[in-house]
């Protein structure tokens, strides 16, 4: 491990920087860094800074992924439930891996949307990141989530009820017991909270992709009321219909999936102002059976009215759910339902931002931000492709990957991450 940096001014070069807020580009530019913050992007920087030059790659600012699972893999979603077979301490060892895979390809920051059954494992990763413990994302997190008894969430149906093995999440009936998950897993460190307002794939009505309705728009109220109180948000697992419509019109500041939305819940989202983090690459990668496919097809509508009506789309990959590492194919998808790259990149920098509330932070070049940088080999504007193309990562003015740089002078900047 090298020393952190000092408060001395260096800058990063690039033959294009890309300003994502503007859908500019700075031609043959540096952005400025001092401790650990931008200062400025300019056309020649300094003369007594140092310099990291990444040559012919594109600099855009760090990635933001708005709904993560890092303590979750793939083989933990089937038989049997990763409870039985897998400890806490392999899970949360299996977390720090992910948190740095997500880092090298870009991921600067990230929402981890729930801990998926390793308590305390979220809130764990993200104060060990933040203390400079391993490398990762800068992370906020939602804790063990809020569903209901024999909905999302519920352990296995084929488990042995005799058992009474734990739940996923925090399932509740009432009201007053909604209010105290709130407050408990406050208490336990989430920054946001989540909400399971309708069931999963497993429990969508097979002919009529028809979700199932977990709570009312006064339970969700009442949820959002009770988090702004302690200054949090709410994120709202939504498929459709009269659970997206209980979210929204409830107040959540985000739905994630959404992807049996309908045209009315789409107006409700442009009503609303609520954000919507569709995850359509998770649905993508797993079409084995004509359900699965229908349901596909119908995340593939729904994204392209709302991209039609202006609903404000965040990205979010669902990644655990499939391997980490693949959260690019996220992009990619996106461009291919037609948004465009420019507007596909902001998704996950100023839009995110705006998600988390750090605007001016992070997923920007405004001076004052977190140097948080990502570059890529060729233009991600005319080939969304290009940012899997990752050859240089910086977090809080802390290299963390530097495949092409042509520098013949770089300052002692490897892997530390910053506080």
């Amino acid at each position: 491990m090298t020393k952190p940096l000092d408060d001395r001014q260096f800058a990063v070069r690039a033959s294009r920087v890309l300003d994502p807020a503007s859908g500019e580009y700075y031609e043959d530019a540096s952005v400025v860094i001092a401790d650990g913050r931008i200062v400025s992007v300019v056309d020649n920087p300094p003369a007594d800074a140092e310099l990291i030059d990444v040559g012919r790659l594109t600099l855009m600012p760090g990635l933001i992924d708005c709904h993560t699972h890092m303590l979750l893999r793939p083989e933990d979603q089937v038989w049997p439930p990763a409870l039985l077979f897998k400890t806490q301490v392999y899970r949360v060892i299996e977390g720090v891996n992910a948190c740095d895979r997500a880092l090298q390809i870009g991921f600067t920051s990230a929402r981890d949307t729930d801990n998926e059954q390793v308590w305390h494992g979220d809130t764990a990763l993200r104060d060990a990141i933040e203390a400079g413990i391993i490398p990762g994302p800068r992370m906020a997190v939602a804790s063990d989530g809020i569903s209901i008894t024999g909905g999302d969430m519920r352990i296995d149906d084929k488990v042995n009820p005799e058992l009474h093995l734990p739940d996923v999440a925090g399932m509740v009936d009432t009201r007053d017991e909604l209010i105290k998950e709130v407050r408990r897993q406050i208490k336990i460190g989430a920054d946001w909270v989540k909400i399971y307002a309708t069931s999963t794939r497993k429990d969508v009505e097979p002919e009529e992709l028809e979700p199932l309705h977990q709570f009312t728009e006064e339970d969700i109220a009442a949820v959002v009321a009770e988090a702004k109180r302690y200054r949090r948000d709410v994120a709202a697992h939504a498929y459709g219909k009269d659970g997206a419509q209980a979210a929204i019109r409830g107040g959540v500041r985000t739905l994630e999936h959404g992807p049996l939305l309908t045209e009315e819940d789409l107006q409700a989202m442009l009503e609303f102002g609520t954000f919507w983090v569709p995850t359509m690459g998770t649905y993508y990668k797993r079409q084995h059976t004509d359900f699965d496919r229908r349901f596909v097809k119908r995340h593939e509508g729904a994204f392209k009215r709302g991209l039609e009506l202006g609903v404000k789309i965040a990205f979010g990959t669902d990644v655990g759910s499939f391997p980490h590492g693949e959260q690019m194919d996220e992009f990619s998808l996106m461009v291919q339902y037609g948004m465009k790259p420019l507007d596909a990149i902001r998704s996950a920098t100023v839009v995110a931002a705006e998600v988390l509330r750090k605007e001016g932070q992070i997923g920007t070049l405004a001076a004052g931000a977190h140097a948080d940088l990502v570059a890529v080999d060729g233009d991600p504007l005319q080939d969304i492709e290009a940012l899997k193309r990752v050859g240089f990562v910086m977090k809080g003015g802390r290299v963390h990957r530097d495949d092409f740089a042509a520098s013949a002078k770089t300052p002692d900047v490897q892997w530390t991450p910053s506080r």
